[in-house]
């Protein structure tokens, strides 16, 4: 990873959310706690997803979602992005996406000292590489390194963390 992004995702200052607009990264997770506890019987899933759309001359853009999914009642998610200038090979771009997830996942997870309960939650990692397409052969290969990481994962077609939700602000 180039130090560029790790230091921009070390600390996770702000996000947008098409609900609330750009928020402090405190104030996210107020109003995620806000979210479950206004049905809290309903069972919830955190779900982070890196997509990337490449732009030409401008290079690629990453985006990365967070979303809290009530099962069977909707949701709530935030997203944040970042440019890299150079062009990526198809492979190597998937691997950016994989390995910025887990940065975030990562440091989620440190953020939520102030909110433990949401650790009691699954959170799960999408990548946006499945069965049918060019990124078929990467599939075990990602997979094993975000479970050697501790994280679930799911590819395509359930993946929509990543190719619905941050594929929409790619």
């Amino acid at each position: 990873m180039k130090m560029q992004k790790i230091s921009q995702l070390r600390q996770i200052e702000e996000m947008n959310s098409p609900t609330y607009g750009r928020l402090e990264f405190p104030d996210v997770i107020e109003k995620i706690t806000e979210f479950v506890k206004s049905e809290p019987d309903q069972k919830y899933r955190i779900i982070i997803g890196t997509d990337s759309q490449n732009h030409n001359s401008k290079g690629v853009e990453f985006v990365t979602a967070l979303v809290v999914h009530r099962v069977g009642g909707g949701g709530i998610y935030f997203w944040k992005s970042y440019n890299q200038k150079r062009p990526y090979a198809l492979k190597e771009r998937i691997y950016e996406e994989a390995l910025t997830s887990l940065d975030f996942a990562n440091n989620f997870i440190l953020q939520l000292k102030v909110a433990p309960k949401l650790l009691e939650f699954g959170l799960e990692i999408h990548v946006d590489i499945g069965e049918n397409g060019l990124t078929r052969d990467m599939i075990t290969e990602v997979v094993s390194m975000i479970k050697g990481n501790g994280y679930d994962v799911k590819t395509k077609p359930q993946a929509f963390g990543a190719s619905s939700v941050a594929d929409r602000h790619a």
